[in-house]
């Protein structure tokens, strides 16, 4: 665990995910909490789809809590909406996704258990989106992020 002085957000670190408007506020890292939680807030615009694939988390589990406006995780094909005041446990394995289908903001909470996924993943993924210059971000790309930090990407929807 880190020898610092132990403070209120010790890991203070606002990542902006290129032009999709969804910012990631991180608070706790792995080397805050003896590698047990990552600890984040997820800003998520009106109206924005997640330009990420679906994933899954390989080692942890994620846990969501509603702060502001709604989210909807669609869960191993089950569309979940969380609100303010409301919690989501994402277990490991499990297929997963967000947007915000709402006309409202929202703020999450996410807290990732042991602490796999920490602000390199979301360096990293923001540069792919960035890359992508508005459109898809490249797959294959995307797809070694992920795996780096502990997620395979779910199958691409079979085309008709």
């Amino acid at each position: 665990m880190s020898t610092q002085a132990t403070r209120v957000n010790p890991s203070e670190e606002i990542i902006h995910m290129g032009p999709t408007g969804i910012g990631i506020r991180f608070l706790l890292t792995r080397e805050d909490t003896n590698g047990s939680m990552s600890v984040f807030e997820v800003r998520v615009p009106a109206g924005r789809r997640l330009p990420a694939p679906a994933h899954k988390n390989d080692a942890y589990e994620e846990i969501l809590y509603g702060i502001e406006g709604v989210l909807t995780w669609t869960v191993d094909g089950t569309p979940i909406e969380v609100g303010p005041g409301q919690a989501l446990c994402i277990p490991r394995g499990a297929v997963h996704r967000f947007d915000n289908l709402g006309s409202e903001d929202a703020k999450q909470l996410a807290v990732i258990s042991p602490a796999i996924m920490g602000p390199a993943y979301f360096r990293e993924a923001a540069a792919v989106i960035a890359a992508a210059a508005g459109g898809p971000p490249d797959r294959a790309k995307m797809t070694e992020v992920f795996r780096r930090h502990g997620m395979t990407v779910a199958e691409a929807p079979p085309t008709a």
